[in-house]
């Protein structure tokens, strides 16, 4: 999530100085439905509760007759090239295995290290690719000693990781979440740890999976810096991980942004917050020959990116609904979300460095409800992954 919604509490992006230019729209076509869904008013929980105003006691009254809410007939995705989404999950959650077996799913983030349940997810879904985070304080790069803290992360993780079940199972390890440099020297000795750890992994059999950058970072012009670590992963078999998330919509922000309901994508598109990545690419990896395998290890549509248009105190993708209805994106806010998830997975199958971006989240933490996918967009997935399956 972004720095400052994923546990980090370190400020948020403001996106009102970001633009990117268009480009002319490719063909899409709908395959969701568009139902009028008449009174609806979101009233999910927050990330961070706030206390209610005070209220007066409530006057019994008679109890409403219920209307009928139309129930959408879900036009089916049509089969195509095996899909690059997946999950972030935190705990064992049936919806979890529902969608694993669908053949579909690419990459599945855990921060559930249960061994038995790594085993499982691998039973279900063979191809998908596994990544497990331990949980760790916030990395402060204003002293730090980068070999000594990455030596820290091998003695923290080498318990859980070297157990013969997550060996097998486990495809690769993060450290800490959205890192954020305040400056050049910060950003070596982020760099200078993350090479250490690959190497101490590496020496242990062990993957590592670097950067895990929140959305908007690192700042473009700091990412030579971070090249001594991209070398190192790619010589050990390692992953290069970001999140992406944009608001009011996905499409916010890149150079699809302002094209309606279905703007198309392609190879050449680009953004600020998501499909931010092939700036990075395009500009230092591939130029420098390390365009290593990318993972976008959380991704999806989230309200903390600040100065944006859309509901001022909105979170995750439920507390947009609304906005989408009333400006064109869908009036059913379970399609349209998996509209817009689908547009970004076709953008990742145009880059084959991309193996996939895990969906914020699937049977998430509590304080997270409104950025839960489980339910009825887990349904609609459910028929989009079966038809798009990993080969």
């Amino acid at each position: 999530m972004l720095a400052g919604a994923c546990k980090n509490g370190s400020g948020t992006l403001d996106a009102s100085s970001l633009s990117a230019s268009a480009t002319t729209p490719d063909a899409h076509h709908s395959y969701l439905p568009w139902v009028e869904m008449r009174g609806f008013r979101s009233a999910l929980a927050r990330a961070t509760p706030q206390p209610p105003d005070p209220t007066a006691t409530p006057v019994p009254t008679d109890t409403p007759v219920p209307t009928n809410t139309p129930t959408p007939t879900v036009t089916p995705f049509p089969p195509g090239p095996p899909s690059k989404l997946g999950l972030f999950i935190t705990r064992n959650h049936p919806s979890v295995f529902n969608l694993l077996r669908t053949g579909g799913v690419a990459v599945v983030k855990t921060l559930e290290l249960d061994f038995n349940f790594a085993r499982q997810i691998k039973e279900a879904a063979p191809r998908v690719k596994l990544i497990g985070r331990i949980d760790l304080p916030q990395l402060q790069l204003n002293n730090l000693n980068a070999r000594a803290a990455a030596q820290d992360y091998a003695n923290r993780l080498w318990p859980l990781a070297d157990h013969p079940e997550r060996r097998r199972h486990f495809d690769g390890w993060e450290a800490y979440n959205e890192p954020v440099a305040g400056n050049a020297d910060e950003f070596k000795r982020l760099a200078e740890f993350e090479a250490e750890r690959t190497r101490l992994l590496a020496q242990a059999g062990l993957r590592s999976v670097i950067g895990n950058f929140g959305t908007g970072q690192p700042p473009l012009e700091m990412w030579p810096h971070f090249l001594p670590a991209v070398a190192e992963a790619q010589a050990h078999g390692g992953w290069l991980g970001l999140h992406e998330y944009s608001a009011p919509t996905i499409y916010y922000n890149t150079t699809r942004d302002g094209r309606g309901r279905y703007p198309g994508v392609g190879p050449h598109d680009t953004g600020w917050l998501t499909l931010r990545y092939r700036q990075v690419y395009n500009q230092f990896l591939i130029p420098a020959g390390r365009a290593i395998p990318l993972v976008m290890t959380e991704l999806g549509v989230d309200g903390l990116v600040t100065n944006r248009p859309g509901p001022a105190n909105a979170l995750g993708w439920q507390h947009f609904q609304e906005y989408w209805a009333q400006h064109g994106f869908g009036s059913w806010g379970p399609g349209a979300y998996a509209e817009q998830l689908v547009w970004y997975d076709q953008a990742m199958q145009q880059d084959s460095y991309v193996l996939g971006g895990c969906i914020f989240s699937l049977a998430g933490s509590p304080g997270w409800e409104s950025y839960e996918i489980g339910g009825l967009v887990e349904s609609v997935l459910h028929q989009y992954f079966s038809v798009h399956p990993q080969r």
